[in-house]
């Protein structure tokens, strides 16, 4: 099932695409792998093997990078789940090192987690929400500080009271 846009107008964007150096190794690794199946056989076994796999390996790749994450007037959105900004408590941006802390052995088998491991950053979202027991989500973002920025700013717009008339 595709993931959809969200709907409202994003504060913030990002697609969590494979980088292009993953795509060029992953597709001379699957060529050679269909060569070698291939042995040099005359007829079909030489073909045969890249239009079967090279097709299923850019499927697989454009599937790893599918995943959008955004935040909107009134909720971040990572892939399929949503997370209404007046919960969060704090915004935490990582580089690669504190991602690797924060999902290390240390980490709360409760915790939201969306990592995709070519990307260095990440950010941990800690919740405020008595009636929900993840702790916090930690997402990776190819730009922690401008998503925690953004989540931090709508954060606060949900929290402004509302001036009663």
């Amino acid at each position: 099932m595709a993931s959809k846009p969200p709907t409202a107008e994003a504060r913030y964007t990002e697609r969590l695409t494979c980088p292009w150096w993953a795509w060029l190794a992953v597709l001379a690794l699957v060529a050679v792998l269909a060569l070698e199946i291939s042995l040099g056989a005359p007829g079909p076994r030489t073909w045969v093997p890249l239009a079967i796999l090279v097709p299923l390996t850019v499927a697989g790749l454009t599937w790893l990078g599918r995943l959008r994450i955004a935040v909107t007037e009134t909720e971040f959105h990572a892939d399929d789940a949503r997370l209404p900004l007046n919960v969060i408590a704090d915004v935490i941006p990582l580089d690669a090192e504190g991602k690797r802390l924060i999902l290390g052995a240390g980490a709360d088998p409760l915790a939201f987690i969306i990592q995709r491991p070519w990307i260095g950053g990440t950010v941990q979202i800690m919740l405020d929400d008595p009636t929900d027991p993840t702790p916090y989500w930690v997402i990776s973002t190819r730009r922690p500080e401008k998503l925690a920025e953004a989540l931090l700013a709508g954060r606060k717009l949900q929290r402004l009271p509302v001036a009663q008339a």
